[in-house]
């Protein structure tokens, strides 16, 4: 508490300084020297804003977004002099305070203030003193043209500077309010809200057909009630015509009681699904390149692309170490031959993903560099033992897990050494006792195609999906035809009415599906149309074009 008036007592201080010097610099009266005393206490007063804001405060109010209840404002302040709502949240106006107040079930999830003192701030302040925005929003109507800059402060709290939208007249406006916001939890559905088919269904990643959503594609989502749709270029031609594809998808989703997954394969380089966008480097060209930053910014704009178009998911980065130069699946898709570069620019790609709310997707664990065969077409076998992945395969996977990475593909990759009858991909041994018990892995695992030959040579796809789950994966890919994807559920539900998988091990991997997408915040809201053109500029400016 001592700490918190220490902090307000200088705020206040630096808040009358700031308006008085700013107030001396636009009259044309203040020194430089003074003009410098000037620069020094905005970026105290900015550096302060963020500092409150982390603690979910504003300046002016002594509420806190998340925990002030609505009544204990209406105790403090009494009744607002204006009362609106946005969307679910509740906004009342205390104007004797510059403050509005948003609440959603009573809690306060918005303080927005628009004080003397905090209008004296430009845009230029802020871009110098913190640095770029996490992200920047417009908002228009009849009577404002406003830009919104977002700083995400903390993991639940948003800290937003709403200012006129820049011209060449003015291209440094002042601000004209801050906001403090975080986005209330809520219940969600839970495992009890869930019928065993329906969890079932959630375990399943499911392929469709076509451009536009046919009756095949209806049953998959309504009857089956798959978790999560993958898309392929045979789903994608143009950008409108991808959106109103996921659009419809998510229109048919709604009776559901989960969210899908909407997942897709686009690692840059040659695997690349999204129509219409500048190509993105290969991993081989960033691994040369061995720029930590450049791999952040284009999963940040792998990120940015898949949300867009309205994914969540992204089937990437490629974590495999290119040890083999004969690999005919792997090649120019891993960052190199060294695992610490492998690992870096990795971890940077999936943070940048992570940073633009989408889903990454670790792949190939164990480790798919070193294979001479494509599992698309055949089984690959590794002649390595565990030491031996410890020492290369295995160490961007174990880093990208102490980073928190949230979902790891397993590959069909065969290492007798390890496990002489099993695929990893269906090997207990690999994911429960390695990636599970040993690596202390507690995200979701999810296998890779299990329509590839790799598998399907030597095993039915029934029996393919049930040994899946009992070696431990949460969530089975089906990536081709109906008949597979109907197969593969019902032989998880036989396994487990005849005893052999029990409804605990099922909810073990709900639960995790549920959380994550909890966690993200998926939904079946749809999506305005994509700007290719604005995509392809961003693209080009990171590049470098």
């Amino acid at each position: 508490m001592t700490k918190k008036v220490l902090m307000l007592l200088i705020l206040f201080l630096l808040i009358a300084i700031v308006v008085m010097l700013k107030e001396s610099k636009e009259d044309g009266s203040v020194p430089e020297e003074v003009a410098e005393e000037v620069s020094s206490n905005t970026e105290s007063f900015v550096s302060l804003l963020f500092e409150l804001a982390e603690q979910g405060q504003t300046i002016n109010s002594p509420f806190i977004v998340g925990e002030t209840t609505i009544q204990k404002v209406h105790e403090l302040w009494g009744v607002p002099e204006e009362k609106g709502e946005n969307a679910s949240v509740i906004y009342e106006e205390f104007l004797s305070n510059q403050v509005t107040i948003g609440h959603q079930s009573d809690v306060v999830v918005d303080i927005r203030s628009s004080s003397a003192e905090i209008q004296q701030i430009y845009l230029e302040d802020i871009i110098s003193i913190e640095g770029e925005p996490d992200k920047i929003k417009s908002y228009q109507d009849d009577q404002v043209d406003q830009t919104i800059l977002i700083y995400n402060v903390t993991k639940d709290l948003q800290f937003k500077w709403i200012l006129p939208k820049p011209t060449e007249e003015k291209p440094n406006p002042r601000v004209h309010h801050i906001s403090v916001f975080t986005e209330l939890e809520e219940e969600g559905v839970s495992l009890s809200d869930l019928s065993l088919e329906e969890k079932v269904g959630q375990m399943i990643f499911a392929g469709i057909k076509g451009t536009v959503v046919t009756d095949e594609t209806k049953k998959i989502i309504s009857t089956d009630q798959v978790g999560g749709i993958i898309f392929f270029k045979d789903n994608l031609k143009d950008g409108n015509q991808s959106v109103a594809l996921l659009n419809a998808i998510k229109e048919e989703n709604t009776n559901n009681k989960v969210p899908l997954f909407l997942g897709v394969d686009e690692e840059g380089g040659r695997v690349s699904r999204l129509p219409g966008l500048t190509k993105l480097p290969a991993n081989e060209d960033l691994g040369k390149r061995n720029d930590p930053s450049l791999s952040y910014d284009i999963g940040k704009l792998l990120g940015k692309e898949l949300s867009a178009f309205g994914f969540n998911l992204d089937f990437a980065p490629v974590m495999d170490i290119n040890s083999n130069p004969e690999n005919p699946v792997i090649g120019d898709r891993s960052f190199g031959t060294d695992a610490q570069i492998v690992s870096e620019l990795g971890l940077q790609t999936m943070e940048g993903i992570r940073s633009e709310h989408v889903i990454p997707v670790v792949k190939h664990f164990p480790g798919h560099g070193d294979t001479a065969v494509d599992s698309h077409k055949e089984l690959p076998i590794i002649q390595k033992s565990l030491k031996d992945l410890h020492a290369l395969e295995l160490i961007p996977f174990i880093q990208a897990i102490e980073q928190g990475a949230e979902v790891i593909m397993i590959g069909h990759i065969l290492l007798p050494k390890i496990d002489s009858t099993y695929p990893a991909s269906v090997s207990e041994k690999i994911i429960s006792g390695l990636l599970r018990e040993q690596l202390d892995y507690e995200g979701i695992i999810i296998t890779d195609d299990m329509t590839m030959k790799a598998i399907l040579n030597t095993t039915e796809i029934s029996e393919a999906a049930v040994s899946a789950v009992k070696a431990g994966n949460d969530i089975v890919l089906v990536a081709r035809d109906y008949a597979n994807i109907k197969k593969a559920k019902d032989a998880i539900l036989h396994a487990i009415e005849a005893g052999e998988i029990t409804e605990q091990r099922i909810d073990e991997s709900v639960k995790r599906i549920l959380s994550i997408k909890k966690k993200y915040n998926l939904s079946n809201q749809q999506q305005d149309r994509v700007d290719i053109q604005e995509l392809n500029e961003l693209i080009n400016e990171t590049l470098g074009g």
